[in-house]
């Protein structure tokens, strides 16, 4: 069996998600003397998008912007195919035949979305490319994903006026961070790492009670171990276990200096089975132990 006679689904994928707007809504849409400039029609998530393939042989009314995300295939645009790859972008123009298919072996998992306009080819700069489909690869971030995530769970929740217009400003900056790329990731550079770390320590705050490994630091936070352990090295100046027994050694200053606890006691609310290595890991830390430290005057 060749590639071209193999099983073909439009949809109907475990896990898919997907929004059509009726008709209706489109139509209010195309009145609104703000959202009529820039709207979509479809919405929808396809993972692991086996036989997944369409052919339109004359093309529709909207465009239609897929975002793969993962695995691979391919699509065509009067004739010529291009293949697709993760991290990679296309948005085919509307009433052009076409057809696209998501590999045999790996299939594609997909964001996309149909979208149309007074200003959708303006935006998207498609009319210069006199028919062709626009073609991109770009880092995958997941604030752009989240922008997927969110328009769809606020069409999710219905049609009003507050729902339709917020999700199609959404849009915009969807759209906006895949054709002015650059300033997007240099946001993202700035930004996201901060967040990620800045929510690793946050966990490590919630579990000082208990020992953390690093792959469990990583896996919180949906990066490898390596990719974490240097982004958290590069952002603190410590390794992600070193910061969190100085933080566990910081809340036990807290515990000597306000509370009665005794040694043993305080050991133990920060994980430490054995007393006398929490002592020796405070020595090594703070300089002096922990009855001393009890002892000192401060403030």
């Amino acid at each position: 069996m060749n590639k071209e006679s193999m099983p073909r689904k439009g949809a109907g994928f475990a896990g898919q998600k997907m929004i059509v707007l009726p008709r209706a809504v489109i139509s209010r849409l195309e009145s609104h003397p703000l959202l009529n400039s820039l709207y979509l029609t479809h919405i929808g998530y396809f993972p692991n998008a086996e036989f997944h393939y369409r052919e339109r042989t004359e093309g529709i009314d909207e465009y239609i912007l897929i975002h793969c995300v993962d695995g691979s295939g391919w699509y065509e645009v009067e004739e010529e195919r291009f293949t697709v790859e993760p991290n990679t972008l296309f948005i085919l123009p509307p009433n052009h035949p076409h057809r696209y298919r998501a590999d045999e072996l790996h299939p594609w998992t997909i964001y996309w979305i149909h979208f149309a306009g007074l200003r959708a080819g303006h935006f998207a700069e498609i009319e210069h490319n006199n028919g062709s489909a626009v073609h991109r690869r770009m880092p995958q971030t997941r604030r752009r994903v989240t922008l997927f995530d969110e328009i769809y769970r606020t069409l999710e929740r219905g049609y009003s006026t507050d729902n339709l217009g917020y999700a199609n400003t959404c849009l915009w900056h969807l759209l906006g961070s895949l054709f002015f790329p650059n300033a997007f990731e240099r946001l993202q550079s700035q930004s996201e790492p901060d967040n990620v770390i800045e929510h690793a320590i946050s966990f490590m705050r919630q579990h000082l009670d208990r020992s953390l490994s690093l792959e469990e630091l990583a896996d919180h936070v949906h990066y490898s171990v390596s990719y974490f352990s240097a982004l958290f090295k590069e952002k603190t100046g410590y390794s992600p276990i070193d910061y969190f027994i100085h933080l566990k050694i910081q809340k036990a200053c807290q515990y000597l200096d306000l509370t009665e606890l005794n040694i043993n006691e305080i050991a133990r609310k920060l994980g430490y089975d054995d007393p006398h290595y929490f002592s020796r890991l405070f020595h090594k830390i703070m300089g002096l132990p922990p009855s001393r430290y009890r002892k000192k005057q401060k403030g």
